[in-house]
């Protein structure tokens, strides 16, 4: 076992008005190996934060894929075959049109006008 020094900080946001918080920073009791992290913490508790950190993985993939206009049937085969543990395959082929109707549909009505000029002055542009 050894000890590990933790620090974190609450970063300011000028929109919210907010300030930036710490950094404070905790000393904590750090398991150098998974038998010596068994016997100080349990195997239920390892268990239970390696899978909720996974989730937290597989979550930020998901919106990732989201983002990128892919359907359900594209994300179960992007991310089905995860493993914890391995870097998830982040080169996936996007179609630019799916991609744009995504980001229209979730732009306010003010961004979907923008949009809408923007293809326009495009499409002129090539005539």
């Amino acid at each position: 076992m050894k000890k590990v020094e933790v620090t974190a900080r609450v970063p300011g946001n000028e929109k919210k008005g907010t300030k930036e918080l710490g950094p404070a920073t905790v000393m904590v009791d750090y398991a150098e190996t998974l038998e010596e992290a068994k016997s100080m913490y349990g195997e239920e508790a390892i268990l239970s934060n390696a899978f909720a950190n996974w989730k937290v993985t597989l979550q930020s993939a998901i919106r990732s894929a989201l983002k990128q206009g892919l359907s359900q049937k594209d994300i179960q085969a992007k991310l089905g075959d995860a493993k914890m543990g391995v870097a998830l395959r982040t080169s996936t082929k996007v179609d630019p049109e799916t991609a744009w109707l995504a980001k229209y549909q979730a732009a306010t009505p003010e961004e979907r006008k923008k949009m809408r000029e923007e293809l326009e002055r495009k499409a002129a542009a090539l005539d």
